[in-house]
């Protein structure tokens, strides 16, 4: 009995389905503790995805200061945050309201989970 690999579809291909689906979709990076490298796969595959041709931008990322991580924001277009006062401080956040403007294809949204100020 002769069994052979399951071939892997091509770059174009997976771009292609990608392109074609009519809904949104969402990729989660969960890590067990800070610092085991979820921003630096997400912005790993953010390079990989413009590299496919999708029009991808950085709505929001944390560095934490750490500079290999800051070295992965390079080449890839990142919305400046939003400026917001709360209670006599002043807060960055992500901007929405330009993200939606602009209409990638993707955002890239790092720190999801913290509260954002009222406006």
């Amino acid at each position: 009995m002769s069994t052979t690999a399951p071939q892997r579809p091509s770059p174009d291909a997976l771009l292609r389905q990608i392109q074609d689906r009519d809904r949104p979709w969402l990729r989660v990076y969960i890590g067990a503790a800070p610092g085991v490298g979820k921003t630096y796969q997400m912005l790993e595959d953010a390079h990989e995805m413009c590299k496919l041709g999708l029009d991808v931008v950085v709505g929001f990322v944390e560095t934490h200061g750490r500079a290999d991580t800051e070295a992965l924001l390079q080449g890839l277009e990142v919305i400046p945050r939003k400026r917001v006062e709360y209670r006599g401080l002043l807060l960055e956040e992500m901007d929405l309201d330009a993200i939606l403007q602009r209409r990638p294809q993707v955002v890239v949204v790092d720190e999801l989970a913290h509260t954002n100020p009222p406006e």
